[in-house]
């Protein structure tokens, strides 16, 4: 062998060794040492050279990319021996489902392999670190990695969230606009009903807060958060009711289930007796949300009061005024001693210049 790369080692009648610096594909090939005895001994060797991959390089991103863009990523590594192996990750995590192909380099001998990933643009991919990794026997269990940082612009992400969820009158509510895309959306705009906010000195826009002071039901209605960036623009609507103050029931507080009400008028008119009687009568389940007395329910019992009393009055009225004047008894005398019903009527009749004249009054 007559190469300066090529020294002898070690020389001697048992063993025979040479070294070979700075390897390259060329050096591979069948290697024969001869021990030149009667007979010659001869004993061969194959070398064979491994084509260490060239760091790979990741090609086709443009940044940005726009969300909903379709991206092809490319990875590829030339001068492998055998054929290396390529794997995609997008944040530590295997991407399978892409294509790979392999070529054979000009000298034959090692082999350029590439790796094509496709995929949609995402806004959860804005910022993801997407990496290509290639293995090799030849690098000892430490594999080349390319990386390429993605970025993604998208239309802003709106979401309104309220300090209250039950707000009453006279509180105070503060509504939060949450906005996020890429590029950074400009303030936000703030709405009611579709116009600008009715009342500035009580709502009060600070970037992205908007805070309601002693609420009132005029504030009742929809309002709406706007956000915006080159990209696009978006919104979100918040529907505030605003609900009247709760009054706790005291533990004290006892209120009846039944109530009654009775008016009676009498009028003695021989045997005949005139009476009202008005009942009023709750279902107790209606008044287990009350909190004081029942206003309604006492006006209605007063009125029903004075109604029947002023019937009372009028009935009393009309019958004295019909029933008022003198009444004349007649008795027939003698006629039980009458022998028969006609001459009984006689003799009544015949003595009516005797009858008694009877007054009656009635009260």
């Amino acid at each position: 062998l007559r190469d300066n790369r090529i020294e002898l080692v070690r020389a001697s009648w048992h063993e025979l060794s040479i070294s070979v610096s700075d390897v390259s594909l060329s050096d591979e090939g069948q290697y024969t040492c001869s021990l030149f005895t009667m007979p010659v001994k001869t004993s061969k060797a194959f070398l064979t050279v491994l084509g260490v991959p060239e760091k790979p390089q990741i090609t086709g991103f443009t940044s940005p990319v726009m969300e909903g863009e379709r991206m092809q990523l490319t990875c590829k590594t030339s001068g492998s021996k055998p054929a290396a192996d390529i794997r995609w990750f997008k944040n530590d995590k295997e991407v399978k489902d892409v294509k790979y192909s392999k070529e054979e380099d000009a000298n034959h001998k090692t082999f350029t392999v590439s790796s094509t990933m496709d995929f949609l643009a995402d806004r959860n991919d804005d910022g993801a670190v997407v990496s290509c990794r290639v293995d090799h026997e030849s690098l000892n269990s430490t594999p080349q990695i390319a990386m390429q940082v993605l970025e993604i612009h998208y239309t802003p992400l709106v979401k309104i969230i309220s300090s209250n969820s039950w707000p009453e009158e006279g509180q105070s509510i503060i509504l939060t606009c949450e906005s996020k895309g890429k590029p950074v959306p400009e303030p936000v705009l703030w709405t009611k009903d579709g116009g600008e906010l009715p009342d500035p000195e009580r709502m009060v826009v600070n970037g992205r807060v908007l805070s309601i002071s002693f609420l009132n039901k005029t504030d009742n209605g929809t309002y709406r958060c706007e956000a915006k960036n080159p990209i696009g623009r978006n919104s979100t609507e918040y529907v505030l009711i605003v609900h009247d103050v709760f009054n706790t029931l005291l533990p004290t507080t006892v209120i009846p289930s039944l109530t009654t009400a009775t008016v009676t008028t009498s009028v003695a008119l021989t045997t005949s007796t005139t009476s009202a009687t008005a009942i009023s009568t709750r279902d107790p389940n209606a008044l287990a949300g009350q909190t004081g007395p029942d206003h309604a329910l006492i006006g209605g019992i007063v009125a029903v009061v004075v109604f029947v009393t002023l019937c009372s009055i009028i009935l009393l009225g009309r019958y004295l005024a019909r029933h008022k004047g003198t009444y004349l008894t007649n008795e027939a005398k003698g006629a039980e001693d009458a022998p028969d019903a006609d001459t009984a009527i006689i003799n009544a009749e015949g003595s009516q210049v005797n009858a008694e004249e009877k007054k009656e009054y009635f009260i």
